[in-house]
């Protein structure tokens, strides 16, 4: 196999097949590979797409590069969710345990930040001692004991998509529906489940701006993974604004500690982690309706439960034992806090999330280099939601900084993200569709 020969051939359009692909996708886990090889590789698909034997046989290489997970001991139906990304998005952070304690068994395999967006692994790396990359027999203790697992792809677990999702990172080969199909579904057949439900961002702080995108995007997805042998469904959600009202790490932690203990009720953030609740637990079966795998949400929080669980794998997984009663004792704040204020009266209109995404990262959040340290207290908080009526020199938001330097930037750079209008907006609703 010639690297080169298979690259030159994909950028002329051809159609490669499982063979050259499996190859090329071989040499890329064994170390092989130029970043300007894998680079190079990533953006002739970019541009020249692939037919769906194409994704298949790509999805199928980097599951098989590594280790394929086994959970024959857990009599738990076995089920996840994936984000294709956006900005405030924490999701999966209060998801898992909420569908662990309603009977589920969730050993989610997420990433880091993508772009312009955050990522789960930052996140929990907010939390000291947090391993996000736990050996397979603690990652399965944890989730047969805690019943849930949130970690990142150890070195044996489809350790192609490893590599190539960082060079895809600062390679603006991010959003291309064959590489974020296979990279997403590669990971959750190694994990071995048996159901997924996917989240497809759509709106100005996705990868797919475009609606029709978005369901290209999630019927890729569904038909790739159904077609692997795993249940999957897809829900197309709004990304034209952040989802929570945090974007960045400890924020953002400090936000799902507050989901947890209820105090995030009647949001846009509460619609979405309770409609992907109830569809995995309908998909596995726990629930006959969605209305009575709401219910059962719903239940799994007030009582407490899933804070329980989320409590406990922090615990197994190297973390504080009392994160949620003392987060201020463990989650780091920047030394620097100013608000946004209104420029003027008005609603809040509309605003450019993925410019708030990548404000973030010029506050130190994200990285512009695959080996950038990200400073996990810096962010946004206290972002009101699009439809909100304010007055001018009212914040808006909470910038978290380094330094003043670094804050009054943010600030400007903030309110600039915003529009603000005379008449009250028509928002979209925040769950667009099912696939």
């Amino acid at each position: 196999m010639i690297p080169q020969e298979i690259i030159r051939r994909k950028r002329d359009g051809d159609e490669l097949n499982a063979a050259e692909i499996s190859s090329f996708i071989a040499a890329l886990a064994a170390g092989q590979l130029s970043e300007g090889q894998i680079g190079a590789f990533a953006m002739a698909v970019w541009f020249k797409g692939m037919s769906r034997a194409e994704i298949v046989a790509l999805t199928l290489a980097m599951a098989d590069s590594g280790d394929r997970l086994q959970w024959a001991d857990i009599d738990r139906p076995i089920a996840d969710k994936h984000s294709t990304g956006g900005v405030g998005d924490n999701v999966s952070l209060m998801l898992a345990p909420i569908a662990a304690a309603c009977g589920l068994a969730v050993p989610m395999i997420s990433g880091r930040g993508l772009g312009h967006t955050g990522g789960t692994l930052d996140k929990l790396e907010s939390i000291p001692g947090y391993m996000i990359t736990p050996d397979a027999d603690l990652f399965h203790r944890v989730v047969k004991e805690a019943g849930c697992a949130i970690i990142g792809q150890t070195g044996t677990l489809a350790p192609a998509d490893g590599r190539l999702y960082a060079v895809r990172d600062v390679t603006a080969t991010v959003d291309s529906i064959p590489l974020i199909t296979a990279s997403i579904l590669s990971k959750k057949l190694a994990a071995g489940l048996e159901t997924l439900v996917l989240d497809v961002k759509v709106g100005n702080g996705a990868f797919m701006a475009d609606r029709g995108q978005a369901e290209i995007l999630a019927q890729s997805l569904v038909e790739v993974a159904n077609g692997a042998g795993v249940k999957t469904s897809a829900l197309i959600t709004d990304m034209n604004q952040p989802l929570a009202d945090s974007a960045g790490n400890a924020v953002e932690m400090r936000n799902c500690l507050d989901f947890l203990a209820g105090r995030k009720k009647n949001t846009r953030l509460e619609t979405v982690v309770l409609a992907f609740a109830a569809e995995m637990l309908v998909k596995s079966g726990v629930a006959a309706s969605s209305d009575e795998a709401e219910r059962m949400a719903r239940h799994a929080l007030s009582s407490g439960k899933a804070a329980e669980v989320f409590a406990r794998m922090v615990s197994m997984l190297g973390g504080p034992a009392d994160l949620i009663e003392n987060p201020d004792r463990y989650l780091a704040r920047a030394p620097v806090a100013k608000p946004v204020p209104a420029p003027r009266s008005g609603w809040l209109g509309a605003c450019d999330a993925r410019g708030i995404g990548v404000s973030v990262i010029d506050l130190g959040g994200g990285r512009r280099h695959p080996a950038d340290r990200i400073d996990h207290r810096v962010g946004f908080s206290e972002l009101l939601p699009l439809g909100t009526r304010v007055n001018a020199g009212e914040p808006i938001a909470l910038v978290h900084a380094a330094d003043d330097a670094a804050a009054e930037r943010a600030v400007a750079a903030l309110a600039a993200h915003y529009r603000i209008t005379e008449e009250k907006p028509e928002l979209t609703p925040v769950i667009a569709g099912l696939i």
